[in-house]
């Protein structure tokens, strides 16, 4: 699998009873367009990093017991992708089969010394972090054939690593939390998980499905996006210095509504853009997910599991967005854009895409500076019998981008930036990126 960890054990793990009765007619759960545009993109890839448990053996065991007790409450999980080709107008349809298959479990050890503090203390993500996920190069479309769900269990010379890797057409990021939030608790010894998926995906129309559309399986999946010059560096922001920045950007656009995340990435982006000596007439983009589940009336549950998620962007000039005031004027936009997903906007969009469903391209997300994950995602509330967790990094890294995760203190947050190497120290020697605006 990879010289850098040894493989111990695989397993196949399905869920321990069939929460939809006879086994011979599993469920089918058909692809919304919100699903099907991650289908040419790699799985989702998130892990912890925890304290060696006091008996690893008696825990591996334990953890397999509890994936098989969470799965029931999560079938799509333990099923399977199906995309059926469709002669007559050269087009394909997909759906999830909850057929019970399995998910993937693998218990793996370090091959050579690396420990915690490799992980936790280094400014930069180590390569070998690659290897502590399953299924690491895999496209969503090769759910087909590969599991929907793979963990990984990895030995540290005094820890261990999580890796989870996720089918990304099965569910988006704040799914792939609540499950394994649910497993933590399974996990812990809960009977029953504190927040029940809602399985139902949401279409305008429930008779429209399955949803027709041109997809080429094989040409997907040559497009596996390798830029090796492009490395991962954690940036850590205290509750006190994102407070500064948020205060700075509303006193400069003279409102109250931009956010703590709003304006503390801006602030990224436009620290970014400063340190990579950009062309001033050069047109950036900045590229948000937007989160549809509280958006539409009547609400989707805060327990969908799937993708309640939609994309867009704001641009600017890069000069235009390195002026004094910029960080007030452009955190506004970014505020202005998201609140204008209303109801009527998302069902309208949504009706375009049930006409015309599309899969976002690698090149076009490559292109841009995009933003993945989410601060208030449950990450360090994931105990699982043996303490919580020490840290959280992603398997994922998208040309120049970032990921946001709660930090380990309160109302702190950690950005891992995926940019060329000369551009990274550039950005870490910044003053004004670590400390700005000192009083």
């Amino acid at each position: 699998m990879n010289n850098m960890v040894d493989i111990i054990s695989t397993s196949s793990i399905q869920a321990e009873s069939d929460v939809f009765g006879d086994s011979s007619s599993p469920k089918i759960i058909h692809l919304t367009p919100w699903d099907i545009a991650s289908l040419s993109l790699e799985i989702d890839r998130k892990g912890l990093i925890f304290n060696n448990p006091i008996n690893i053996e008696n825990e591996i065991q334990h953890l397999k017991e509890s994936l098989a007790s969470t799965l029931t409450f999560f079938p799509p999980l333990a099923g399977r992708l199906e995309i059926l080709h469709h002669d007559e107008d050269n087009t394909v349809s997909a759906h999830i089969l909850c057929n019970n298959v399995g998910a993937l479990f693998v218990h793996a050890v370090v091959s050579d010394n690396t420990s915690v503090s490799d992980i936790i203390n280094s400014n930069y993500v180590p390569p070998i972090l690659h290897s502590f996920f399953p299924l690491s190069e895999s496209k969503n479309c090769e759910g087909t054939s590969l599991q929907l769900l793979a963990v990984q269990i990895t030995e540290l010379v005094d820890g261990i690593f999580m890796g989870i890797s996720m089918n990304h057409a099965v569910a988006d990021g704040k799914s792939l939390w609540h499950f394994i939030n649910s497993w933590a608790e399974i996990s812990r010894g809960c009977d029953v998980v504190s927040k029940l998926p809602s399985l139902e995906r949401w279409f305008l129309h429930p008779n429209c499905c399955p949803i027709r559309f041109p997809f080429l399986e094989e040409d997907v999946q040559i497009e596996k996006f390798e830029d090796c010059t492009n490395y991962n560096r954690i940036f850590h922001f205290t509750k006190e210095k994102i407070a500064k920045i948020k205060s700075k950007a509303n006193e400069e656009a003279n409102t109250d509504k931009i956010s703590s995340l709003q304006a503390l990435l801006t602030h990224l982006w436009r620290t970014t853009i400063r340190n990579q000596q950009l062309d001033p007439e050069k047109e950036c983009s900045f590229l948000v997910a937007i989160d549809t589940r509280g958006r539409i009336d009547p609400p989707l549950p805060d327990s969908y599991f799937g993708n309640a998620l939609v994309f867009d962007d704001i641009r600017t000039k890069a000069g235009e967005l390195l002026l004094e005031g910029g960080l007030g004027k452009v955190a506004l936009e970014m505020h202005n854009m998201i609140a204008s997903y209303s109801d009527e906007k998302l069902k309208i969009l949504y009706e375009s895409s049930m006409r015309a469903p599309q899969t976002l391209q690698l090149g076009e997300i490559c292109s841009t500076f995009g933003i993945s994950s989410s601060p208030r995602f449950n990450v360090f509330g994931n105990d699982f019998g043996w303490g919580k967790p020490l840290g959280v990094r992603s398997g994922n890294s998208y040309g120049t981008s970032a990921t946001l995760f709660a930090g380990a203190e309160e109302g702190s947050m950690d950005l891992t930036v995926c940019l060329p190497y000369e551009a990274l120290e550039a950005i870490g020697n910044d003053p004004l990126f670590m400390d700005p605006f000192p009083i």
